[in-house]
């Protein structure tokens, strides 16, 4: 198959990307900088030079593939909203397959219940407002996956981890917040670029799929891994304190909506099998 890629220069996606190209698929992938398009490149990717508001170059590469797999995210960028619908729309009026990159974040917060693909979302309450948004424009197509992927891990990277070993290493602690006592999902990014590629070969309608091992992890034994692994500390914060230090970010860090992952179990037949969260934190590509 001919997949056109999203964010393929980034963590996620260039996983995604390899496991495509090693499966023997084509790969052409969006580079918005000199850097992305040697990333891509040095994948065996080909590049296609635009970005998200390149809206032609987005509908031409998406016409002249198979599917259309979309990582691409900045999480800071106030614009990302805006972007996406653009290049969403782009993608749609191809009628091509789509893969479209959600969060388990767009979930409420159910205090540790798990949480299945049919359990309500809503923007005015997510997290990630514009990636509930997201989801409902992607579903317009005839074939559009949407996965929602748990704290993504593994080969030393992730956001939030890359920020707790930085204040490990820079301050000598890492924080959670109370008892820490909230579990979070997680998936190791090699077991999730599998079901990506399962997704993108093998469309299958409207489908929403969780993206997470059976294994939750508090966030004190995140926080605890992360420092022990850094030769840091780690300690508690009150959810008073977290709020003056991280801002709104501190009731993220609280929450607990584990994510159930059977649908991605019967339909794709994946059963993750990389180390565990803490296990790659202590003695595996974190080190």
């Amino acid at each position: 198959m001919h997949i056109f890629m999203t964010g393929a220069s980034g963590y996620l996606g260039g996983v995604v990307a390899e496991h495509l190209i090693k499966a023997g698929h084509e790969v052409s992938a969006l580079a918005r900088s000199d850097a992305s398009e040697a990333r891509i490149t040095a994948l065996g990717a080909k590049p296609v030079r635009g970005d998200l508001t390149s809206t032609g170059t987005l509908r031409e590469a998406a016409a002249a593939s198979d599917t259309v797999i979309h990582t691409a995210v900045d999480y800071l960028n106030p614009r990302m909203r805006e972007m996406e619908e653009a290049a969403l729309d782009a993608f749609l009026s191809t009628a091509k397959p789509l893969v479209y990159t959600s969060t388990g974040l767009v979930y409420p917060d159910t205090a540790g219940k798990p949480v299945t693909e049919d359990t309500p979302t809503d923007p005015d309450t997510s997290p990630q407002p514009w990636k509930v948004l997201g989801e409902r424009q992607a579903l317009q197509a005839e074939n559009a996956t949407i996965i929602r992927a748990a704290l993504i891990y593994g080969r030393g990277g992730s956001g939030l981890l890359d920020g707790m070993f930085a204040s490990a290493r820079q301050n000598g602690v890492t924080a959670y917040i109370e008892n820490g006592a909230n579990e979070w999902s997680s998936v190791h990014v090699d077991d999730l670029a599998t079901l990506y590629t399962a997704a993108a070969t093998r469309p299958s309608g409207r489908t929403i799929i969780n993206a997470a091992s059976r294994t939750s992890t508090p966030m004190r034994a995140i926080a605890t891994a992360v420092a022990e692994t850094a030769g840091a500390k780690a300690i508690s914060l009150t959810r008073a304190e977290a709020r003056d230090l991280l801002g709104p970010f501190a009731d993220v860090l609280t929450r607990s909506s584990p994510l159930d992952p059977t649908r991605a179990e019967t339909e794709y037949n994946w059963h993750p099998t990389a180390p565990s969260l803490l296990d790659d934190l202590r003695t595996g590509s974190y080190r």
